[in-house]
């Protein structure tokens, strides 16, 4: 397998991984990435609006997935820090997208922005910015 991985082989490493996580990856292109959650009826709180944990796990994980598209995957980089900014209701019964920009990726931390929509909207419903803590590489 080349350094960065497909689309494909970061949805299959997902799926092993994170068996729990209901987000996909769509997009992946050097320093960035596009992920979707689904969004089903345990994940709406009260008045119809996509719960705050839905949003943060979906901006967390655009951002894994584009630093795992530049240094490989690497189960054991994890998140440092993750702030959000809500900003308008999202749309309820449409998948919330995660789109991620890399802004630096240096040897020890990587740090990105999200923005987050309701699917088919332009309007971005939340905004994060991260840091990963990428582990030490190992010779083979």
């Amino acid at each position: 397998m080349s350094v960065r991985p497909s689309v494909a082989e970061l949805n299959a490493f997902f799926q092993r991984e994170f068996p729990q996580a209901r987000v996909h990856v769509d997009e992946l292109s050097p320093g960035a990435a596009r992920v979707r959650h689904h969004v089903g009826d345990g994940e709406l709180r009260p008045g119809g609006t996509v719960s705050g944990p839905v949003m943060m796990t979906t901006a967390d994980v655009a951002l894994y997935a584009a630093i795992l598209g530049e240094i490989g995957l690497v189960a054991l980089a994890v998140t440092t820090n993750l702030n959000i900014n809500f900003l308008r209701k999202p749309v309820s019964g449409r998948d919330i997208i995660g789109v991620c920009k890399l802004l630096k990726v240096g040897k020890t931390l990587a740090i990105g922005e999200v923005a987050l929509y309701s699917e088919g909207s332009d309007e971005p419903v939340a905004h994060a910015v991260g840091t990963y803590a990428i582990p030490p590489q190992r010779s083979a």
